[in-house]
């Protein structure tokens, strides 16, 4: 049996990310010892009645200590909380990462209470679904996912070579990027959709003119889509939001502007300007299906509707 890559990983938070990581990390040997900090005493008794670490306690001083490797994975408006608890209980020579999906915030909020005899490694592993809590996780979640990691200038080689091959052996290839451009990919392929979703959501929530019922009913069509991203976790995107508020207002005024023009060509009937913008966007959906970040099976890949009418018995996947 090979040695694990880690003597002690500490995980900090344990939702969706973090139990999918003590899972993986279980499953491939890569800790000797996992321990699980969260503040919240249900959760932390959820982890333990799951069986995710070794040991378990509210508090991030004690789980750090003496940890090889430490990944904070806590809505990012908690990141600066969670570096002021552990700042000085890091033994030299320690990895600490996150897994937000802001990444100059995160750098900003973290940088300053780091030891400078630690290695602070910002990553970010695009991987997900709209379920939470320790009970969400899986040990397959990494697999064939992109995990970008986006390292302070002068940040040790070595240490983000072995951070890298962390989520190498979770299943995922790493890249590197720098911070600001990074939010900026993600506000695009992430935070806007997600924005998206949870508005037209709320917008058929809202309309009187369609009951719920009809909503729900007839939610087989894209709307039920919508509403998968629209079922993540709100404290999560409400820090999304305003931790990485420069770059989704900038592609939210660009998706107005988008939008603006199309709703011209609808009004004026420009058939021709539709159908470019349709052609030119479905390109799109087979040049991700191609990168192997997306299945081409029917209907997403879900399983086939079962009895009780169009949707009946569909799950969404992540």
């Amino acid at each position: 049996m090979t040695d694990p890559l880690f003597k002690k990983i500490a995980l900090i938070g344990i939702g969706l990310i973090g139990s999918s990581l003590a899972r993986v990390i279980a499953a491939k040997g890569l800790a000797g010892h996992v321990a699980i900090a969260t503040r919240s005493a249900v959760t932390l008794d959820a982890a333990r009645a799951l069986d995710l670490g070794d040991s378990y306690t509210q508090s991030n001083a004690e789980a750090v200590r003496d940890a090889d490797l430490v990944i904070v994975s806590v809505p990012v408006g908690a990141s600066e909380a969670v570096a002021r608890d552990i700042g000085a209980h890091l033994k030299p020579g320690t990895i600490v990462s996150d897994v937000g999906s802001t990444k100059a915030s995160v750098i900003s909020q973290m940088a300053q209470h780091m030891p400078s005899n630690v290695h602070f490694i910002p990553g970010h592993p695009i991987a997900g679904t709209e379920h939470s809590g320790p009970e969400a996780g899986f040990a397959e979640l990494f697999e064939n996912r992109w995990c970008i990691l986006t390292p302070l200038p002068g940040t040790d080689a070595d240490a983000i070579k072995r951070l890298a091959g962390f989520w190498e052996a979770c299943g995922s290839t790493v890249e590197q990027m720098d911070p600001d451009h990074h939010d900026r990919v993600l506000a695009i392929v992430s935070h806007l959709p997600h924005i998206i979703a949870y508005n037209i959501v709320g917008t058929a929530d809202d309309l009187e003119t369609v009951t719920k019922s009809e909503v729900i009913k007839y939610s087989a069509s894209g709307f039920r889509d919508f509403t998968r991203l629209a079922a993540s976790d709100p404290v999560m995107w409400r820090d999304v939001c305003l931790h990485n508020k420069d770059a989704v207002l900038e592609m939210l005024a660009r998706f107005s502007e988008d939008l603006s023009s199309l709703q011209r060509a609808i009004r004026w009937g420009d058939g021709d300007k539709l159908f470019e913008l349709f052609t030119r966007t479905r390109g799109i959906r087979r040049s991700i299906i191609e990168a192997g970040q997306e299945t081409d099976a029917p209907n997403f890949g879900r399983d086939p509707p079962k009895s009780g009418g169009p949707g009946a018995g569909d799950t969404s996947g992540h």
